[in-house]
């Protein structure tokens, strides 16, 4: 009697599913422990703490003891809660221990796999982006060093899943290329679908986490379930699945953490589990792409929000302290160990040369077996052709070409450029007037302070410099070219110094030059600059190149430390030498490798520009994403292929875009209506609205917004983590509605009918998602929008 006249007083409200934080017993009980262990130095709260956190909910417990059934991880906000109309249900961390969660995820879970694995087999030729995921991953069952974009740890798991399924590395997933029959391909994609499958349940219990009621939370997760691009992006062997499960792991870690530490109950296990699970969270996403920082960002606000809060409660700051401690630890460290950790995997599995190596130092790549810098003569002797490389990070290889330049000397132009070509080749000979013949003469060392000519082994013309010819952009300095020298040249204008600066191998005693670990400077004999390169790039005439100059030093007293004018030889070619194993020699330094690494993803992935002859079947821009204006083509479109759209279910896409653009005005509306003193307006229930909503808005803007910003080349998938946000806020605005204005009347029944509506949907989106074999023209109905390109191409957007 006492159950159904609380669910009566409740209007509503609270049901069969909904738990209160302990039964009256326990209750009890947990205050004689508290007690008997406040004064031993146990470390936990003392009575008045106690009653001051639960004190509301004991007394709704003394009214109303007999509904007060399960338990709640939650605590209770000081204030009084005797209309329950005002209370929230928590679902915490236990909440996937109770029956009813635990079967409710259970059921999701199924029905997840089985929409993912369903004909994931269909297609059996290398399908969209598998040509490059699929082939990275290859590379580490091969140990090929590669270069990429985005960071290695989704790369890797898909590298797991092909030697889970068996693969030897030597399939080269050319795109369209029919999977050979060694290739367990399904079995694969099998593997990876697993990760998209774990967003389903996820949603469930982030959604328990941020206080929406277990039918709306179902709603939420059957969002995911039933939305046709999350599904399709599942399918294949791509990096998105464990980009959206770490994103996913991360929401779900991030507000259960920010549960148990609501309750005031810091330093338990229970807390440090769940902040140590979001920093491990945090450092597998922006392990597996760099879109993963924009969690990072979201966890970092919400962690500022919580330590300006403790620091306005006037925490003493010893304990202050100790919180920011605890967030260095699990929000900083973990996930940059994690990302460390995942960079020396990376190289570590990759020890042979591969197409990528060139984008790291000459010193790393002297190690990987194959590497043409790995066998070279160690030392340089006259006749040798050398590449030589600036120390000064950038510019690269010596380099020139036939062109001239268009003013000064009008001689060949000189420059540095980053990339492997024939015409960084030159060759070391004798001073000007020296005659020498070096396949014949006796072997003759370059030591230091030997007077050179540096010759381009492809147009014959010769390193010169004239205090008489100023450099085309850095006015201050000495024009560096070449010239076709003859004996009747300007005797001096070809000659060069070698300044050894410092040896990294054999000691300052040595003064022979070595290849790769002979730091040096080119001192011009006639004039005494020294050759330097800088920042500075030529003009289009130059080929955008790095220009090279002579810099003036009349002394000879230059600071050996100035990077700009020191260079070393990379490649040492000379038949007469035997070759050596360089990587005894030259040590790389991981750190330094990393760093360099990164920077290079950097500037590829800025290079990656948007073509708009490509917007009418794959690329798009970020302001068509959330109302589904521009879906992809994944495949080609013929009859006869099997084809994949890459098409979201337009309810779904459009309600959620809706409800988060509205986000900031039902915000507002809100401080409004406190400032206007409007019933049941409350400051309280904004920090409530806003410590359960903020994670949800927050990540959908921090994912979406900034791609506004980039230059880069956007695809649709790339909204797809918004998304995910988007629709659990989607679940948690109809939450809302439900019990604030219809006092959670109705709420289970529109679950059920939105639920089923959406899930008709995605089947009438269905061929889109498991592919169709058959003309697109037959699936002109199903084109909602006239910019969808479903059986026709479209320019629109």
């Amino acid at each position: 009697m006492e159950s159904r006249n609380l669910k009566q007083r409740g209007r509503g409200v609270f049901n069969d599913e909904d738990t209160l934080p302990f039964t009256s017993n326990e209750y009890n009980k947990e205050k004689q422990r508290i007690s008997a262990g406040a004064g031993a130095g146990t470390g936990g709260l003392d009575p008045a703490h106690f009653e001051a956190a639960h004190g509301a909910v004991s007394k709704a417990y003394g009214a109303y003891p007999a509904i007060a059934s399960d338990r709640w991880d939650g605590a209770g906000d000081g204030e009084s809660l005797t209309d329950f109309s005002e209370v929230r249900i928590d679902a915490g961390v236990n909440g996937v221990l109770r029956s009813r969660d635990f079967v409710i995820t259970a059921i999701l879970t199924l029905l997840s796999l089985f929409t993912r694995l369903y004909k994931i087999g269909r297609r059996p030729n290398v399908t969209w982006d598998e040509a490059h995921f699929g082939k990275f991953g290859a590379f580490y069952i091969n140990h090929t060093f590669y270069h990429d974009v985005h960071p290695p740890l989704a790369k890797m798991l898909v590298g797991l899943a092909e030697v889970i399924a068996g693969h030897n590395g030597t399939f080269k997933f050319g795109s369209g290329d029919k999977y050979p029959e060694y290739v367990d391909y399904t079995f694969m994609r099998a593997q990876l679908a697993l990760y998209g499958a774990a967003l389903v349940p996820l949603a469930y219990l982030t959604c328990r986490h941020v206080h929406i009621s277990r039918a709306m939370s179902a709603l939420a997760a059957s969002f995911v379930l039933f939305d046709n691009a999350l599904c399709v992006m599942s399918r294949f062997i791509l990096l998105d699945q464990p980009l959206l499960f770490f994103t996913a792991l991360t929401l779900w870690s991030a507000t259960g953490f920010q549960n148990v530490n609501m309750s005031g109950r810091s330093y338990t296990r229970r807390w440090w589990t769940w902040l140590l699970l979001t920093g491990f969270s945090l450092g597998c996403v922006m392990s597996s792409k760099w879109i993963g920082l924009f969690c990072v960002i979201m966890v970092g606000v919400a962690t500022a929000d919580d330590l300006f809060r403790k620091l306005c409660d006037m925490m003493p700051w010893k304990q202050y302290a100790k919180h920011w401690a605890a967030r260095i630890l699990a929000l900083i460290i973990v996930p940059l160990t994690i990302y460390v950790a995942c960079f020396w995997l990376h190289f570590h599995y990759l020890y042979r040369t591969g197409s990528g190596d060139h984008k790291l130092s000459a010193k790393f790549q002297a190690h990987l077996k194959g590497n043409k810098l790995n066998a070279q003569p160690y030392d340089i002797t006259y006749g040798a052709f050398v590449d030589l490389r600036a120390v000064y990070n950038g510019p690269g290889l010596l380099h020139s070409h036939i062109h001239q330049y268009p003013t000064g000397s009008r001689m060949q132009q000189v420059t540095c450029f980053p990339h492997r070509d024939t015409n960084n080749v030159w060759q070391l000979q004798k001073a000007h007037g020296i005659q020498a013949n070096y396949t014949l003469d006796p072997i003759e060392f370059v030591n230091h302070g030997d007077i050179v000519q540096v010759v381009h082994n492809t147009t014959g013309a010769t390193l010169r410099a004239s205090k008489h010819v100023m450099a085309p952009l850095t006015t201050g300095h000495f024009e560096v070219a070449a010239e076709n020298i003859t004996d009747t040249s300007e005797s001096g204008i070809s000659n060069w110094r070698i300044e050894i600066v410092e040896q990294k191998h054999s000691g300052r005693r040595d003064k022979r030059l070595h290849a790769m670990t002979t730091t040096f400077r080119l001192r011009h004999a006639d004039s005494g600059c020294l050759m330097r390169v800088g920042s500075r790039r030529l003009p289009k005439w130059g080929w955008n190149q790095s220009e090279v100059t002579c810099l003036p030093d009349s002394t000879g007293k230059k600071d050996v430390r100035s990077k700009d004018v020191l260079w070393y030889v990379e490649r040492n070619i000379n038949k007469r030498v035997q070759k050596d194993d360089l990587s005894k020699y030259v040590k790389s330094n991981f750190f330094i490798d990393m760093i360099q690494l990164n920077v290079e993803m950097g500037k590829t992935n800025n290079a990656l520009g948007p073509d708009v002859n490509k917007y009418s079947t794959l690329e798009s821009r970020p302001g068509s994403w959330p109302f589904l204006l521009s879906p992809m083509r994944m495949v080609g479109w013929g009859d006869k292929t099997t084809k994949y759209y890459e098409i979201g279910n337009p309810l779904l896409w459009w309600a959620s875009a809706l409800v988060c653009i509205a986000y900031p005005f039902r915000f507002l509306f809100w401080l409004v209506c406190i400032k206007r003193r409007r019933p049941g307006y409350t400051t309280s229930g904004m920090l409530k609205f806003w410590d359960s909503s903020k994670f949800l808005w927050g990540g959908w803007a921090l994912h979406y917004i900034p791609f506004f910003f980039m230059g880069r080349v956007t695809y649709i998938h790339h909204y797809l983590p918004a998304l995910y946000f988007g629709l659990l806020l989607l679940a948690y605005e109809l939450d809302s509605f439900f019990v604030r204005w219809r006092k959670g009347r109705y709420l289970r029944l529109a679950a059920w009918t939105v639920g089923i509506v959406v899930c008709l949907v995605f089947v009438y989106f269905s061929p889109f998602t498991y592919g169709w074999d058959r003309p697109a023209k037959e699936l002109a109905g199903r084109r909602w929008l006239a910019s969808w390109n479903v059986y026709e191409d479209r320019n629109i957007f």
